[in-house]
């Protein structure tokens, strides 16, 4: 039989196809005590440049998240990201998955790295963590940009049950290839205005430990930070996507209102504009970090109530 008669292609052959990814920053590995080993985006920056800690969201991935903004950071900023524990490359345990404990992998790998002090960027899940990281090491943070994110995440049983996974994470292992092929280009962060990236994406989540996944959205439904928020004292610049199906807009300006002289910045966009809306993405996120360098450099000290000032 020719080939024009069998249109079935040949798997191995397709398995061989090299996937085509963007261009990303160089990596390397470092080691975490009693942990394992860690796979650490790290670049950018001249001599003395203000280091920056890159914390994604939930079921994406350092690359996934932030792959868009990169190239921009790079330019002012010495940034560093990793994959959260159980997502693409991150740490593998078989603890339960704890938003305090990324915390604490974000500070130790900032110790591998010879930086003593950093501003952390949260998005989305990443909000809690860079939060938390300032919580547990103070003196590691200097400044938080927080990016569609919010003070709590879950209040009603609907919610508390979406976080919990039963929209379809915890069965996910049970679906064949195309039909987990087309949950993960459901979610998310694999929305795209094209399908340029589509087959890297879906690569980089095939990735993930999904038992952790959902062990990290049972984490993230009963995270509230609103009974001390109100004590962070570094300069704090919260980015907000407005049109926002995932993360409620009054949410995210109730983020603003509870932390002391934090800056709002507005990007009118979805939760996941940090990808389909890049370009407007990361110039607000440039000058929601260029806030935080100015107060720095001006030895911030926020009002006790003050609730901040709104930028455009």
């Amino acid at each position: 039989m020719s080939d024009l008669q069998n249109p079935e292609p040949d798997i191995e052959e397709v398995r061989r196809v090299e996937i085509e990814a963007p261009s990303l920053p160089p990596a390397r590995i470092v080691h975490l005590a009693d942990r394992g080993d860690v796979v650490v985006r790290d670049f950018g920056g001249k001599p003395g440049a203000q280091a920056v800690c890159l914390l994604h969201g939930w079921t994406a991935s350092a690359d996934l998240n932030f792959f868009r903004c990169y190239e921009a950071l790079g330019k002012h900023y010495r940034v560093f990201a990793f994959d959260h524990r159980g997502h693409a490359a991150g740490l593998r345990t078989k603890q339960p998955f704890r938003l305090e404990d990324c915390a604490d992998d974000a500070a130790d790998v900032a110790t591998a790295l010879g930086i003593d002090s950093f501003v952390a960027v949260g998005y989305s899940m990443g909000g809690p963590i860079a939060k938390l990281t300032w919580r547990r090491h103070p003196e590691r943070v200097d400044g938080l940009v927080l990016c569609a994110t919010a003070p709590f995440f879950s209040t009603r049983r609907d919610e508390k049950l979406s976080f919990l996974g039963l929209a379809g994470l915890a069965t996910l292992a049970k679906f064949t290839p195309e039909q987990a092929r087309l949950w993960l280009t459901d979610q998310l962060y694999l929305q795209r205005k094209s399908e340029h990236w589509e087959p890297w994406a879906i690569a980089e989540s095939a990735s993930h430990d999904w038992r952790t996944l959902l062990d990290a959205g049972r984490a993230i439904g009963r995270f509230s930070s609103a009974d001390w928020i109100g004590e962070v004292d570094v300069p704090t610049s919260v980015l907000i996507t407005m049109n926002d199906r995932v993360i409620p807009l009054a949410r995210q300006v109730k983020l603003f209102e509870l932390i002391p002289g934090a800056q709002a910045f507005r990007v009118d966009g979805d939760h996941d504009a940090v990808v389909t809306d890049a370009d407007r993405f990361v110039h607000t996120l440039l000058r929601a970090l260029a806030a935080v360098d100015t107060r720095l450099a001006g030895q911030f000290e926020p009002a006790p109530h003050a609730h901040g000032e709104s930028t455009t």
